[in-house]
């Protein structure tokens, strides 16, 4: 059997059901598979992947290894695996994953270490872990890689840093900022799972509520009108004055932190910035406040200096922490400030990831066709896959939508007609 670190093959059976569920609402990636099937464009091509290991991504590594790519997958967060996935793509599928659920950090690293021991061509990542890694420590592998993808903002951040600084060593594309990706997947897919999982971890009814949002990029905005949706009074709080100015508008009360912070209920952090919720705000909350982050590490919420305000930490139920403050008030932190829609949830729904590793697949199919082509930048997807995934998954939902007809394509490309 193929080299693998997961927690029993045994599980295989319920992860394989997992998988196979999820694939029903992956019409557009199941296309692309087919293709992929026929054609092998990723023949011969050596992919390290650093993902969340779920039922949806279980479903784009069979894509990649059926376009003829060896794969080999690792986490991209210590509490976001489906044990029973990772366990179904070794047994059933004979693909290499070194993932299991809850790992400390040194076995995170050396789970990203196996599957860069695989001296990869082509790197796949969700959040910049597996370039992070290549950068700082194994340079020597620059040499096998042509390029790579990037699944989330957080790590887009990261290699644009990178770049901007000289410093990114093979071309990356970037596709969080597909509109098929960031539009959907960030907004609607992030919006309803972490609700979901604030849910599953604290069985509150949000309905009379006050949630504080922190950031209103797109996680944020689907965020905030799920919370909206289900009854809640929703706060935003931003740093961006333009994105301050879209949630007045979208009709959310807009403050700093620290005037939020007496008045929520439940807190959740969406900005992929550290220390959005420090130790003025713990101070101020209420007795029994939630706090929670959703963007991708967990530096959003300062625990370090939490736990200094604390006299004790229990847990009182699974994924809640009770923090007791000096000032005898307790502060609920869940699933301990990671991913709470991956870590007390299940992510985001398959239909979204659908077209996100519907991106994935395109991008390392671009990447393979234009090898040795491409300057060490961040590249973004390119407008035709954005269209032809809009259009794949529009048929898919038995929706039709009109066409331009001759005279207005010469209207719309025309500069002589005028009033």
């Amino acid at each position: 059997m193929i080299k693998h670190d997961v927690k029993s093959l045994s599980l295989a059976k319920a992860g394989r059901k997992k998988i196979e569920w999820a694939e029903r609402q992956m019409d557009v990636l199941r296309q692309i598979r087919v293709r992929f099937s026929r054609e092998k464009p990723l023949a011969g091509v050596r992919m390290a992947a650093c993902l969340h290991v779920t039922a949806e991504t279980a479903n784009l590594v069979r894509t990649l290894k059926a376009g003829g790519a060896q794969v080999a997958l690792c986490a991209s967060n210590p509490l976001s695996t489906q044990d029973e996935v990772a366990a179904s793509l070794v047994k059933d599928f004979n693909i290499a994953v070194y993932a299991i659920n809850n790992v400390d950090r040194q076995k995170y690293y050396r789970h990203i270490n196996a599957v860069l021991d695989l001296k990869p061509n082509l790197t796949m990542d969700d959040g910049a872990d597996l370039v992070s890694v290549i950068h700082g420590q194994r340079k020597n592998l620059v040499k096998n890689i042509f390029g790579g993808t990037e699944e989330t903002t957080t790590g887009v951040i990261r290699l644009k840093a990178l770049a901007d600084q000289k410093k990114l060593l093979y071309p990356i594309v970037a596709v969080n900022d597909a509109q098929t990706k960031h539009f959907f997947d960030n907004r609607y897919g992030t919006g309803q799972s972490t609700l979901d999982g604030i849910i599953r971890a604290t069985n509150w009814l949000l309905a009379g509520k006050t949630v504080v949002t922190a950031g209103y990029g797109w996680c944020g905005r689907g965020f905030a009108l799920k919370a909206k949706g289900l009854g809640a009074k929703v706060i935003v709080t931003e740093v961006d004055p333009l994105k301050a100015l879209e949630a007045v508008m979208d009709g959310f009360n807009v403050m700093p932190m620290l005037k939020a912070a007496p008045l929520g209920d439940i807190f959740c952090t969406l900005t992929g910035d550290t220390h959005v919720l420090r130790a003025e705000h713990f101070g101020r909350m209420k007795d029994g406040a939630v706090v929670c982050n959703s963007g991708h590490f967990d530096v959003e919420i300062d625990l370090v200096v939490l736990k200094k305000m604390s006299v004790s930490v229990k847990t009182v139920r699974p994924f809640v922490e009770a923090y007791r403050l000096k000032n005898g008030r307790a502060i609920h932190v869940l699933a301990g400030g990671r991913l709470i829609n991956l870590a007390a949830a299940e992510g985001h729904p398959a239909s979204v990831m659908d077209m996100s590793f519907a991106n994935q697949s395109l991008a390392a199919e671009f990447v393979v066709k234009n090898r040795g082509q491409l300057e060490n930048k961040v590249y973004d997807v390119t407008l035709e896959n954005d269209h032809y995934i809009a259009k794949a998954k529009l048929k898919s939902l038995g929706v039709k939508i009109d066409r331009l007809t001759p005279e207005q394509v010469k209207y719309l490309s025309s500069w002589e007609i005028g009033t």
